[in-house]
């Protein structure tokens, strides 16, 4: 039991490294475009 206990714990600290590696390091940025479209102002 103690046994599964250490396994769980081992296994939660290295999610939380690799999570934390990962938000660091992944190239999460958004494609940069221009965009352009024409208003019309309507006059009244």
């Amino acid at each position: 039991m103690r046994l599964i206990f250490k396994l769980i714990l081992i296994l939660l600290v290295l999610g939380a490294i690799g999570l934390t590696g990962y938000a660091y390091l992944g190239d999460m940025t958004p494609e940069q475009q221009d965009v352009s479209e024409p208003v019309i102002l309507d006059g009244s």
